[in-house]
C-alpha cells in the first residue's frame, strides 16, 4: 500500500503548476530617516512609488478594494533598515480599535507587513501595526504557521485621520536574517485586515484554496549594497521576589542577562545566562486519573520564541528541561521524605537557528541543569540527610532542514540527554520529509524515527514510522495515513510520548466552501476514521468515527456540531497499568455542539456542551459537560472575560488502585466545576493591567465495592472488597485556586518593568461527600501562598551604543 501511495504522488508531482505573475516593488535608496511619528509630511515620503490596488481573499476570492477603503503603502531603505509608511482609507466611524497589550489580537482593525529576504516562499517574518497602535510581530512558514512567541525591537506610529488610519514603521536590520550580496531581492507582502467585517486583502492576490500564503508573495526589488549589521542585542534584567507563606517569609534577588548574537549573516545565537522565570504564569492543574502524565504548556518565553526547527519531529517537548527531577529515593527504615524539590534549576540554556540562502536551516540547542537534592529525616535519630535526586544534566539538539522546490523540506533531527552519574541517558534520531508537487494541490509526509535508552543495567532501542498522502487544496480534501511505534520507542526525557505499542491507520475527508454564500460566510465538514491496533501483539484495539460540521455565518456567528462513536468492543490495553492486560468498554458515543457569538459586539458569549454514553449490557453510566464563557468589551480599554465550566460523569468505570499487585477497578461519580475570570485594562499599546483567576474542584465518589479486573477484560463486582478494605480511600476531593495579577510598562523599545502579584491553595484529600461551600471554606483555611515580584529588563542594541560613542568621538 505504501508503494501505490508513493507511485501515485510521484504522478501528481509532475503535474503542471500555476504559474503566478508577481507585482514588484522597486526600493529606492535614501539618505535620511523619517520621524516614527505616524505623520507622513516628511520629504522623504515625497516622489516615492506606491504599493496599491489591493484585492480581498478573505471572505471573497479576488474582490478589488473600492476607493473609499484603498490602501496605499511606500518603501524606502537607508543603512539603519526598512522604513514603511500606509494610507489606509475608511470610514472613520468604523474603524475598530480596541487597545491590547502586544501579540494580542483583539477587535482591531490593523496592517501587516511581511518580508522574506531569502525569497524562498517558506520563511517569513511578519509585522503587525493595529489601529490602535499595538504591536505584534511573528515567524511563519508552513511548518509551523505563526509563531507570536517570536518577538523583535521595531518601531511604528499610528495616527487618526478625516480618511481612515495612517501608520509608519521603522525594521531595523538586526531583527532579519539576509545574506550579505550585492543585490538582492526579497519576497513582500502587505495586507490589510477590517476587523467588523473579518475581510483581509492583500497587495499581490492569494489563493487561499491551495498553498502557502509564502507563494503569493510580490517581490522587493533595488536593495544594494546592503550590509548586515553587527546583530548583538543585549537584554539585562533584574528580579526582586518576595514570598509568604504563613508565618513564613523569603526574599530573593536575581540578576541575570539574555543575548541575542548574529554570528552569521543567517544564523542567531540566543543564550539566557542567568535564567529567570519567576514570572512564569501558573499551570492549570486538573486532577489526573487516566494513565498517562498531566502536561502543560510552555510558559517560559526563551522556550516559546524561535523554535521552529527544534519542533521537527514532535521530539522536543520544552517542559522536559528544568522540569520535576525523575529520581527516587531510597529509604531506610524510619526515614521519611522531609522535602523533595519540584523544579530542577536551570543552570543556562543557548539556542542557534537560520537558515542559509540554499534553503538549508541549522538548529542547535543546549541547556544545562544542577544537580538536585531531596532531604531525608531519620524520624527515630531526628537526623537528616542529602541524596540526590537528578544528577548534573545536559539536553541537547541538533536539526538540518532543506527546504526546496518553494514548498517542501527534508529534515534530520537528533536530541540527546546525558546525566552524569549513575543516571538514565537517552538518544532520539529521526528523519523527516515533507513533499508538495508543482500545483500545491497533493502531500506527502512521512518520518522515522530510532529512540535508544541506556540504563545502568540495560539499554532498549525503540522505532516509530509515520506516512500519509494527502489532496490539501480546492474544496474536496482527504488523507490516509499510517502511524506506528513499538514497544521500546521512548522519547520522554526530552520529547512527549504519552503511549507507545501502536499500529493504527487514519483517514479524513472534508468539505469547505473558500466564499460566501446565501447564508454562510464559510463551513466546512469533516468526516473522519482510526482503526487502532497494537504493535505487539498486533492485535486489534478499537475503532474511532467522527463527524464535524463547522459554519460561520453572515452575522459572524460561528456554531458547529460534532458526533463521535466507537462502535463495537474497545480493548483498553493502558488503563489496567499492567503490561499485556486490558480492559473492555463498548459503544462510547458523544454528541456535542458550540455556539460563538460575534466578538465585535459589546456582549459576546461562548457556549459549548457534549453528552455522552455507552450502549453496553449491565452497564449505565453517562456524562455531560456545560462550558459558559461571557465576554464583554467595556471600551476600547477595558475587556473581561468569566468561564464557567460543569462536567458530570455518572458511574464511570476506571483503574483506581493496586492491591496484592492486582489492578482494581471502580465504578465513581465524577463532578468537576471550573470558575475563572480574565480582565484586561491597557491604558496605551505600551502598558496595562491584567488579572488571571480560577477555581478548580473536582470531587471522585466511588460506590461502596470495587470491581475486579478479569482476564477476559470484563469487571465483577467483588462484594469482599468494600472500599474502607483498601489501604486508603479511593475517594477523592480536589480543590485549587490561583490568582495573577500583572502590571507591565514598555518605557523604551524592547525594555520592560512588570510587577507581579500571585497567590496560590491547594487541597486533596478523600472527603468527596463535601459540597462547594464547605470545601470552598476548607480550602481557605490552608496557608495561602503570596508572592510579588518586581522585573526591570533593559534592552541595548551594540550598534545603537557604538553609533553614540562614534558620534561623540567624531
Amino acid at each position: 500500500m505504501i508503494g501505490r501511495f508513493v507511485c501515485l504522488f510521484l504522478y501528481l508531482a509532475i503535474s503542471s503548476g500555476v504559474a503566478q505573475e508577481k507585482k514588484q516593488y522597486n526600493i529606492l535608496r535614501q539618505n535620511e530617516s523619517a520621524e516614527i511619528d505616524g505623520d507622513l509630511t516628511d520629504n522623504v515620503w515625497q516622489n516615492l512609488d506606491v504599493a496599491s490596488d489591493f484585492m480581498q481573499f478573505t471572505p471573497n476570492l479576488n474582490l478589488a478594494a473600492s476607493p473609499d477603503r484603498r490602501t496605499e503603502v511606500k518603501l524606502y531603505y537607508n543603512d539603519e533598515g526598512i522604513f514603511v509608511s500606509a494610507k489606509l482609507y475608511d470610514d472613520p466611524n468604523k474603524i475598530m480599535s480596541q487597545t491590547t497589550i502586544r501579540d494580542e489580537f483583539g477587535q482591531t482593525d490593523y496592517f501587516t507587513l511581511v518580508l522574506n529576504p531569502n525569497n524562498d516562499a517558506q520563511n517569513d517574518t511578519q509585522f503587525v501595526v493595529f489601529s490602535s497602535g499595538t504591536q505584534a510581530d511573528a515567524l511563519s512558514s508552513p511548518s509551523i504557521g505563526q509563531d507570536f512567541g517570536w518577538n523583535a525591537v521595531w518601531e511604528s506610529a499610528v495616527k487618526q485621520t478625516s480618511y481612515g488610519w495612517q501608520l509608519e514603521m521603522k525594521i531595523p536590520y538586526r531583527t532579519l536574517r539576509f545574506p550579505k550580496t550585492e543585490i538582492q531581492t526579497w519576497g513582500v507582502q502587505f495586507r490589510r485586515y477590517f476587523r467588523r467585517e473579518r475581510s483581509e486583502y492583500a497587495w499581490n492576490p492569494i489563493d487561499r484554496t491551495k498553498g502557502y500564503e509564502g507563494l503569493y508573495h510580490g517581490e522587493l526589488k533595488g536593495i544594494q549594497n546592503l550590509e548586515p549589521p553587527l546583530r548583538l542585542n543585549l537584554y539585562p534584567f533584574t528580579t526582586a521576589i518576595v514570598n509568604t507563606t504563613g508565618n513564613q517569609t523569603s526574599t530573593d534577588f536575581k540578576l541575570g542577562m539574555d543575548l541575542k548574537y548574529g554570528i552569521t549573516d543567517n544564523l542567531t545565537l540566543d543564550a539566557t545566562l542567568i535564567p529567570d522565570f519567576s514570572q512564569a504564569r501558573f499551570d492549570d492543574v486538573v486532577l489526573n486519573l487516566g494513565p498517562f502524565e498531566q502536561t502543560f504548556a510552555e510558559q517560559r518565553q526563551f522556550f516559546t520564541e524561535g523554535i521552529d526547527l527544534f519542533t521537527k519531529g514532535n521530539l522536543f517537548f520544552s517542559r522536559r528541561v528544568g522540569s520535576a527531577p525523575v529520581g527516587n529515593t531510597d529509604l531506610e527504615e524510619n526515614e521519611v521524605i522531609e522535602n523533595r524539590p519540584q523544579n530542577v534549576d536551570l543552570i543556562n540554556a543557548i539556542k542557534m537557528s537560520g537558515r542559509l540562502k540554499s534553503g538549508l536551516g541549522i538548529g542547535v540547542f543546549n541547556a544545562v541543569t544542577e544537580s538536585t537534592k531531596a532531604t531525608v529525616l531519620d524520624t527515630l535519630q531526628n537526623e537528616t540527610r542529602q541524596t540526590e535526586i537528578e544528577p548534573l544534566s545536559n539536553y541537547n539538539i541538533l536539526v538540518v532542514d532543506q527546504q526546496f522546490n518553494r514548498n517542501s523540506s527534508v529534515s534530520l533531527i537528533n536530541t540527546n540527554v546525558t546525566r552524569f552519574g549513575d543516571a538514565r541517558d537517552a538518544n532520539v534520531t529521526g528523519a523527516l520529509f515533507n513533499l508538495i508537487n508543482k500545483s500545491n494541490s497533493y502531500q506527502l509526509s512521512g518520518e522515522v524515527k530510532m529512540s535508544h535508552i541506556n540504563e545502568l543495567s540495560e539499554s532498549n532501542t525503540g522505532f516509530s514510522s509515520a506516512l500519509e498522502i494527502a489532496k490539501v487544496s480546492d474544496k474536496h480534501q482527504f488523507s490516509v495515513g499510517h502511524d506506528y511505534a513499538d514497544k521500546e520507542y521512548d522519547i520522554n526525557d526530552l520529547g512527549l510520548l504519552l503511549r507507545n505499542n501502536f499500529n493504527n491507520f487514519q483517514g479524513q475527508a472534508s468539505y469547505r466552501i473558500f466564499e460566501p454564500t446565501d447564508n454562510f460566510q464559510s463551513y466546512r465538514i469533516t468526516f473522519s476514521s482510526l482503526y487502532k491496533q497494537l504493535a505487539s501483539p498486533n492485535t486489534y484495539t478499537g475503532l474511532e468515527l467522527a463527524a464535524d460540521f463547522f459554519a460561520t455565518s453572515l452575522s459572524l456567528d460561528t456554531y458547529g456540531f460534532n458526533i463521535g462513536m466507537e462502535p463495537g468492543r474497545q480493548y483498553d490495553y493502558f488503563e489496567p497499568r499492567v503490561d499485556g492486560r486490558f480492559f473492555i468498554y463498548e459503544n462510547f458515543t458523544n454528541l456535542g455542539g458550540f455556539l460563538s457569538s460575534n466578538y465585535n459586539r459589546t456582549f459576546a458569549i461562548d457556549i459549548r456542551t457534549n453528552v455522552n454514553t455507552y450502549f453496553e449490557s449491565g452497564r449505565e453510566s453517562y456524562g455531560y459537560n456545560l462550558n459558559i464563557e461571557p465576554r464583554v468589551r467595556f471600551n476600547d480599554f477595558f475587556f473581561m472575560v468569566y468561564n464557567f465550566n460543569y462536567d458530570q460523569r455518572i458511574n464511570d468505570r476506571g483503574f483506581s488502585t493496586f492491591l496484592d499487585n492486582e489492578p482494581v477497578f471502580g465504578e465513581r461519580d465524577r463532578q468537576i466545576l471550573t470558575n475563572s475570570v480574565s480582565a484586561n485594562y491597557n491604558f496605551n499599546p505600551f502598558h496595562g493591567l491584567k488579572l488571571q483567576l480560577r477555581h478548580y474542584w473536582d470531587t471522585v465518589l466511588y460506590d461502596e465495592f470495587m470491581y475486579n479486573l478479569n482476564p477476559n477484560g470484563r469487571l465483577s463486582e467483588n462484594e469482599n472488597l468494600p472500599k474502607s478494605a483498601l489501604a486508603s480511600s479511593p475517594d477523592i476531593n480536589f480543590s485549587t485556586w490561583n490568582l495573577d495579577l500583572n502590571y507591565s510598562w514598555q518605557f523604551a523599545p524592547g525594555s520592560f518593568l512588570t510587577a507581579l502579584y500571585r497567590n496560590q491553595l491547594f487541597t486533596n484529600n478523600s472527603e468527596a461527600q463535601n459540597n462547594f461551600e464547605t470545601t470552598f471554606t476548607n480550602l481557605f483555611q490552608q496557608d495561602i501562598q503570596h508572592t510579588v515580584s518586581v522585573r526591570l529588563q533593559y534592552f541595548f542594541d551594540v550598534n545603537t551604543v557604538k553609533s553614540v560613542f562614534t558620534s561623540e568621538d567624531s
